[in-house]
């Protein structure tokens, strides 16, 4: 088997968001063949994303948006799964667009829970007058897509 190039790894590794280490497996596996090795992570991406969810993401960062006028505020807390990550700039610039972006859906409630009753109905009456027409059952589902 040929020696397999740090530019292939890395081009593998760009195409498909595995781990360098994966990515030089799935090379070595299929003795340098790239369409294979990608075949090859991309069976393997269910187990690896089965291992991360156990991770822990327990470092990370608490933002804040006050817009002008103090009449809109928005507080975040955005988790990842190392201090490295929770200082890169990238992340941080990310976390302030999710604040903003939020702040710009003028969210009500934070969970569906928190909306009242009457509401609910409410927006259920307008959905539903938006299709109507459509058979009931698709009706009930585009009301609750809508909702959700």
């Amino acid at each position: 088997m040929s020696e397999i190039s740090p530019q292939l790894v890395k081009k593998l590794r760009e195409e498909t968001g595995a781990g360098m280490m994966d990515c030089k497996n799935a090379l070595a596996e299929t003795g340098g063949d790239y369409e294979k090795a990608k075949i090859v992570l991309r069976k393997k991406g269910a187990a690896i994303a089965t291992k991360k969810l156990a991770r822990t993401a327990a470092e990370g960062i608490i933002a804040s948006y006050i817009h002008v006028g103090d009449k809109v505020g928005v507080l975040v807390e955005v988790n990842c799964e190392s201090d490295f990550v929770g200082r890169n700039p990238d992340f941080r610039e990310f976390v302030k667009n999710v604040t903003l972006q939020i702040a710009a859906g003028d969210p009500h409630y934070v969970s569906r829970e928190q909306v009242p009753a009457t509401i609910l109905e409410r927006e259920k009456e307008i959905a539903a007058a938006q299709v109507k027409g459509k058979p009931p059952q698709a009706v009930a589902k585009i009301v609750e897509g809508k909702l959700d």
